[in-house]
């Protein structure tokens, strides 16, 4: 099986095994800032950082998406009653 992910000018192709693990080809400088910007040497705490990241930013932005979006059954007058009854 075969992933391939578009990050912000970091393409990742990914080639998935059983087990999860992964064959990924990054340019070296962008896996150096990387490296660098997660304050770690290791690769691996790197990338699962960098998806961690993605993936609550993609969270974040759905939630964001759902504001003032969300038809949940009350006017503002029934609310406004309902507060003034107690």
């Amino acid at each position: 099986m075969f992933l391939y992910v578009y990050i912000k000018e970091v393409f990742f192709y990914i080639q998935m095994e059983e087990g999860m693990r992964t064959l990924i080809d990054i340019q070296d400088n962008l896996m150096e800032e990387l490296l660098k910007e997660a304050n770690t040497g290791v690769k691996k705490e790197a990338i699962v950082l960098a998806i961690k990241t993605f993936l609550a930013i993609r969270r974040r932005e759905k939630l964001a998406s759902l504001i003032g979006n969300y038809e949940f059954g009350y006017s503002l007058e029934e609310l406004e009653e309902m507060r003034k009854d107690g």
